[in-house]
């Protein structure tokens, strides 16, 4: 039990360059005691107490933004980062070195019963305000992008960003043209645009070709409209 709180202080004095002691991650990081006060609502919850595990989890969330299901279960050395709004639902299962900052999800879907909550894999990372929805996994060593919405698994060391989550780095090689850290995500409406200004390039390229090709065959490309006319509306030609 010692080693294991020592090895939690550790992670946290690893992973955030603000901890310069263990004094400081004792008082000053309250996803670290949400972890704690969580390994005693588990076994409890465990052991049938079900209502006290839930009643207890819900004071520690008052406590420290922290909201972790009694049901969960997480592995060594878990650090939540700033913690506030961090929410774990019932079914989760998370394993060991995983990071998930502020604002995180990992939530279920629909009323069914059984395993609705996703598994996070060893060394994990969740950025800021990611949610992660369904029984679902995401792999070792992988990275969730900040605000990102992730309904499908994710393979072992891949980068997922956007809405829904979509994979752009695969075992550390790019698969997408945007290189991005988790806290830097495309823009649908910059995207929009972007592919709309793509269309408008490619049709004007397309006229000036046919223009250029009429030019040279001595034909213009439309024929000049002349002055339009109440009459014309009856002309019967084509």
């Amino acid at each position: 039990m010692i080693a294991r709180v020592r090895a939690d202080i550790a992670a946290v004095k690893e992973r955030d360059p603000a901890c310069t002691s263990t004094f400081s991650a004792l008082t000053n990081y309250p996803g670290l005691w949400a972890v704690w006060w969580h390994r005693l609502t588990h076994r409890l919850h465990r052991a049938g107490f079900v209502w006290l595990a839930r009643y207890l989890s819900q004071r520690v969330r008052r406590r420290t933004g922290v909201e972790i299901h009694p049901g969960a279960t997480i592995g060594d050395r878990f650090f939540i980062d700033h913690g506030m709004g961090v929410v774990i639902g019932e079914t989760t299962v998370i394993g060991s070195d995983v990071t998930l900052y502020q604002g995180v999800t990992l939530g279920g879907t629909g009323k069914e019963h059984g395993k609705r909550h996703p598994s996070i894999d060893d060394f994990v990372v969740v950025g800021v305000g990611a949610t992660v929805l369904g029984d679902i996994r995401v792999g070792r060593g992988s990275r969730v992008g900040a605000g990102a919405v992730v309904i499908a698994d994710v393979p072992p060391n891949c980068t997922v960003v956007g809405i829904p989550g979509r994979v752009v780095v695969r075992e550390g090689r790019r698969v997408d043209a945007i290189d991005l850290h988790h806290e830097d995500l495309p823009d649908p409406v910059v995207e929009m645009y972007r592919t709309l200004q793509r269309r408008m390039d490619r049709l004007e390229a397309r006229l000036a070709a046919d223009e250029y090709a009429s030019a040279e065959a001595g034909t213009p490309v439309f024929e000049a409209a002349g002055p339009h006319r109440e009459d014309d509306d009856d002309d019967p030609r084509p």
